[in-house]
Order: C-alpha cells, then sequence, then structure tokens
C-alpha cells in the first residue's frame, strides 16, 4: 500500500470518529424524554426527534469500527498491533449486536407511539416492553459489552504504542463502559455522558489525523 493511501485511509478514519464523537451528545440532546406510559409518552415515541435521534444513535455505531481502523492501520508494524485487531474486531461484533435493538427503538416504538396518538388510547404503549424484552434485550447489551471490552484494548494499546498521547484512549474506555449504567439516569446526565465518549473521539481523532499527515 502506498504511503499516500495509507494516510488518506487514516484522516477518512479520523473523520469517522470525529462525526461519532459529535453524534454521540445529539442522541440524547434529541431524544425525548418523558414517562413513556401515558400518552405524553405516546407524543415523544411518535416524534420526528425520536426517530432522529435514534437513526443518528445507529450511524454512530457504524463509525467507531472505522475509527478504529486507523488506529489498526496506523499501529500495523508495531508491538500493539494484536491488541488493534481484537479492538477492530471485537467492535464490528459489538456494533453488529447492538444496531437491531436501536432499529426496533427507533422504528418500532415510534410506530407503537402514532398507533396510541391514533387510538387516543395509552394501553397501546405496552407493547413497547415487548420491544425491549427478550433475546433483542440480550443480544443489545452483549453488543454493548463487546464494545466496552473494545474500547478498553484501544486505550491499552494506545497507551503502550509510543505513537499516540498516552491517555487519549481513556476517555473513550471509560465512556464506553458506562454505556449500559447510564440508561438508568435521565436526560442531563446522558447528556453528560454522551460528552465523555465525545472527548474520547475527538481526542483519538485528532491523534490519529496527526498520524496521517
Amino acid at each position: 500500500m502506498k504511503n499516500s493511501a495509507l494516510s488518506s485511509r487514516i484522516r477518512i478514519s479520523s473523520t469517522a470518529l470525529a462525526i461519532a464523537g459529535i453524534l454521540f451528545v445529539l442522541y440524547p440532546a434529541l431524544r425525548p424524554f418523558s414517562d413513556e406510559v401515558s400518552l405524553q409518552g405516546a407524543a415523544a415515541f411518535a416524534s420526528s426527534n425520536w426517530l432522529l435521534a435514534h437513526i443518528l444513535a445507529m450511524v454512530t455505531f457504524t463509525l467507531l469500527p472505522i475509527g478504529l481502523l486507523g488506529l489498526f492501520l496506523s499501529l500495523q508494524e508495531t508491538v500493539v498491533n494484536r491488541l488493534g485487531y481484537w479492538a477492530l474486531v471485537l467492535a464490528m461484533v459489538g456494533v453488529g449486536l447492538t444496531l437491531p435493538f436501536y432499529g426496533g427503538e427507533a422504528y418500532g416504538l415510534h410506530a407503537i407511539g402514532q398507533e396510541a396518538l391514533r387510538q387516543q388510547s395509552a394501553d397501546v404503549l405496552d407493547i413497547a416492553a415487548v420491544v425491549r424484552a427478550g433475546t433483542g434485550l440480550s443480544i443489545f447489551l452483549i453488543g454493548l459489552i463487546l464494545l466496552a471490552i473494545s474500547a478498553i484494548l484501544v486505550a491499552i494499546m494506545v497507551g503502550k504504542s509510543g505513537k499516540y498521547s498516552k491517555w487519549s484512549g481513556v476517555p473513550l474506555a471509560v465512556g464506553v463502559s458506562l454505556y449500559i449504567p447510564q440508561f438508568f439516569f435521565a436526560q442531563p446526565i446522558r447528556v453528560a455522558h454522551g460528552i465523555l465518549v465525545a472527548i474520547g473521539c475527538l481526542w483519538l481523532a485528532a491523534d490519529l489525523w496527526r498520524q496521517g499527515k
């Protein structure tokens, strides 16, 4: 591979990581929050912001492995490259397991909200629990755990590489590891969590961009 081609791919990965960081904040900021058991909850599900926020979340997670690919390429001749390989593999599998749940949240709950408003009956919202439970939820949680392991491997890899800022991988590792707990909190905490993940993405993106010059 020519050096110019490698540099171009690394810069593309850096850009993907930076965009992911911004979207990690926009998703919880745009997502409507409500009690989700009344017609107010139905209006939240049925809103265009609900659909947009969850589509942004799906785009965000899709961009993460693209960003990690650049890290892998930039460190392919170093002793920590094996960590980069496993981080990339786990991220791709984790994203693949995570996206179906977000699809259900985006389109399934959106349709449920619209139907509840059409019938003017909050009883329809009981179906939302079915969408969010069972095998789909288990697969989603496994995906997020794999993503957390991937982010931790990235932090170790970056710290040992000698080519990046020693601590630049830590915010991303902490943020992604806290992704499951943050679901139990209100919007301000979830936005703050998004900012933490964004800091991690942007810091790594800046380091990666410098490697692509």
